[in-house]
């Protein structure tokens, strides 16, 4: 049966994480086919904290670094749609929520309304890179009050982080040529 995984839940509103990194590309592209499909609006959140977190930020307070963080977290949130699309899609809604916090928290807390569908990168697979990269994905899936659709990484990018290059003609480079 093909079709989406979301299909049977009624969905308002789409709230996606985004980090601008390549393997959150797919995530952005996933949260807007359910937008489009559903006719509903997109929120693009991106979530950020001080180098160090808060309590590093609190023990030697510095504005600028605030500001910096602040701004790059902003260029982010404005660059993905063109990253990922080359601009925003015709007909969609799209906003922007920049927020200072804990990313799998904020995007809990945003998408807790009746009818929000929540797009997350399901991270690398391998033990350590879940450890390290999954922890969003994790706590968005155990802690959400609605339907949470975890995104795979690209197929490509996992043959290109799975190490040597000889792994990654294993995989068949051909079929990533178009």
């Amino acid at each position: 049966m093909g079709g989406s995984a979301v299909s049977l839940v009624r969905v308002d509103r789409v709230v996606v994480g985004v980090t601008g990194s390549l393997g959150n590309l797919a995530a952005l592209h996933a949260a807007v086919a359910e937008a489009q499909r559903c006719h509903a609006p997109l929120v693009m959140v991106n979530a950020w904290t001080p180098p160090g977190g808060e309590t590093g930020y609190r023990r030697a307070p510095w504005r600028p670094i605030l500001d910096l963080c602040r701004e790059q977290a902003a260029t982010t949130l404005s660059t993905a749609m063109f990253d990922a699309f080359g601009g925003p899609p015709p007909g969609l809604s799209v906003s922007t929520v920049l927020i200072r916090g804990q990313a799998g928290q904020a995007l809990v807390h945003l998408s807790g309304h009746p009818g929000d569908l929540l797009v997350v990168g399901a991270g690398r697979r391998g033990r350590l890179a879940r450890y390290r990269h999954g922890a969003v994905a994790r706590y968005c899936l155990s802690h959400a009050l609605g339907p949470v659709l975890a995104v795979p990484p690209p197929e490509l990018l996992r043959a290109l982080s799975s190490g040597p290059r000889r792994q990654l003609s294993r995989a068949g480079i051909a079929q990533f040529r178009s």
